[in-house]
């Protein structure tokens, strides 16, 4: 974990948050991530032109991903659909760093020394203390008495979108390093995955789909863009350090989505979300003193 590694991962955190904000800010989340899935395979196409192809056994891990990319993809619409994004984004992103660890450790026999584990413990600790927060059936992220009961399906549906990014984090980890190109994974991850849910929308939709994207169509694409980058940042970082505390450090988008959703939805920030601030910042110096 070296700090360019470090700082690639932060900013491909923020970025990933930044694109998350923007498809929850569309209403229709079908047409949301019709636009990001599109806008993200044509930068992969662009990309592929100009990158050499993955090697042929990094292929099972390309396709195996893109089908958990697009599972997470569906759920994650669902979470948003039904949930507040500073709810739903935490939940999701913070059950993934610690099955991420255990993962890692069964399937790729990567065990992290014991300052990059407690790194990921304590930073974990935040994340899932955040996720744990939004399930309290009373009070408010200012401990007030009033809010409404647990969404019960959108809270499983965000648990279950941080397992599939558990899942498809190893597996991109493995297929990534035997691909002998990162640029070139990732152009054919992002052509593979992002043509499933744009197909759905044409079926479903048909001819209303052109109207429907029109104005939020450079919003959306936006969104696609920042998601390969993001990714793909993600994607060099696991073949230069293990994999759990690379997920742990991308984890730290939930604190930038938690501010983001204080800022741009008016969702409430509360102290919950600023002790586990300060717990990631714990576990990136943990982790970094491992290195």
């Amino acid at each position: 974990m070296t700090p360019i590694v470090v700082a690639a991962v932060l900013a491909a955190a923020l970025i990933h948050a930044t694109w998350n904000a923007l498809a929850h800010g569309i209403r229709d989340q079908l047409l949301a991530f019709t636009l990001v899935g599109g806008g993200g395979s044509v930068c992969g196409a662009v990309l592929a032109c100009f990158t050499p192809l993955p090697a042929a056994g990094a292929w099972p891990a390309l396709i195996v991903s893109a089908v958990l990319h697009v599972v997470y993809q569906a759920l994650l619409m669902r979470s948003f659909r039904m949930g507040e994004f500073g709810q739903m984004y935490p939940i999701a992103r913070g059950t993934a760093p610690l099955v991420v660890t255990v993962l890692a450790a069964v399937f790729v026999h990567e065990m992290p020394d014991p300052w990059q584990l407690a790194g990921v413990l304590l930073a974990s600790a935040g994340l899932v203390g955040v996720a744990l927060w939004g399930l309290r059936g009373k009070g408010r992220d200012d401990g007030e008495p009033g809010a409404a009961a647990p969404q019960w399906p959108a809270l499983t549906a965000a648990v279950c979108t941080g397992l599939a990014i558990a899942a498809y984090t190893v597996v991109d980890g493995v297929g990534v390093r035997a691909s002998g190109t990162s640029l070139g994974y990732i152009a054919w991850l992002m052509i593979l995955e992002g043509l499933a849910i744009p197909a759905w929308a044409i079926a479903t939709r048909r001819r209303e789909l052109l109207v429907q994207l029109r104005p939020i169509a450079l919003r959306g694409l936006l969104g696609g863009a920042l998601s390969v980058v993001a990714y793909g940042l993600v994607l060099w970082a696991q073949t230069r350090a293990p994999l759990a505390p690379v997920a742990a450090l991308r984890e730290s988008s939930i604190i930038a989505g938690a501010a983001i959703g204080a800022v741009f939805f008016k969702e409430r920030f509360g102290w919950p979300r600023t002790a586990a601030s300060v717990l990631m910042v714990g576990g990136i110096a943990l982790m970094l003193h491992g290195s």
